[in-house]
């Protein structure tokens, strides 16, 4: 099978004060683990089980529940965790600085209107930057495979799960403590690779 849960870049604790080394734990050992499980359970024995996550979820058709579901999941932690740092709290560079900059205005406008979506996200789910067909950059709070929209470069977690222990839900304070920890190496890296 071509999947592989992996640990996380840093200690549960790393990110503190920002985020509990509890939530992370949990989030990491349990949330997205369990979405690792159904996920391979769901492919085995299937052709899907040996091709890239990506190429998996940008296949789906509507009747694969289980595979879009927790491959999203899993897909959407392994980005997540990236998208985070002990040495976060810096602006976007290189490409993707420029990027964000023509796009949005500024790195401050940019966290404004993810914070936006994230409080204005009905329910649970992530919120995302991507890159889209026309190399320029949008927000998206949908998971944008099934729509193939664009390449995800960066994302945020607004699930409970990812905030609940310490900011119950006061989700704008979990979002304001965030960006104390985002970290933009990745995503620098996958729009470099992306950019038109």
């Amino acid at each position: 099978m071509a999947f592989e849960f992996k640990n996380l870049p840093y200690a549960y604790d790393a990110l503190e004060p920002h985020i509990d080394a509890k939530t992370m734990e949990i989030h990491h050992s349990k949330h997205h683990k369990t979405y690792f499980d159904k996920f391979t359970d769901a492919v085995k024995g299937t052709p899907a089980e040996n091709q890239p996550l990506e190429q998996v979820l940008k296949e789906l058709d509507a009747s694969k529940g289980p595979v879009r579901n927790n491959g999203g999941g899993f897909y959407n932690h392994n980005l997540f965790w990236l998208c985070m740092s002990p040495a976060g709290n810096r602006t976007p560079s290189g490409k993707l600085g420029d990027a964000v900059n023509q796009t949005f205005g500024s790195y401050d406008n940019l966290k404004q209107k993810i914070n936006d979506a994230g409080v204005g996200r009905f329910g649970s789910g992530f919120v995302w930057l991507i890159s889209n067909s026309a190399g320029t950059l949008e927000d998206n709070p949908l998971m944008p495979f099934a729509e193939k929209r664009g390449t995800p470069v960066f994302c945020v977690d607004v699930w409970e799960h990812a905030y609940y222990l310490k900011f119950q839900n006061r989700r704008p304070e979990y979002l304001n403590s965030f960006w104390n920890v985002a970290s933009w190496k990745h995503a620098e890296e996958i729009y470099a690779r992306i950019a038109h």
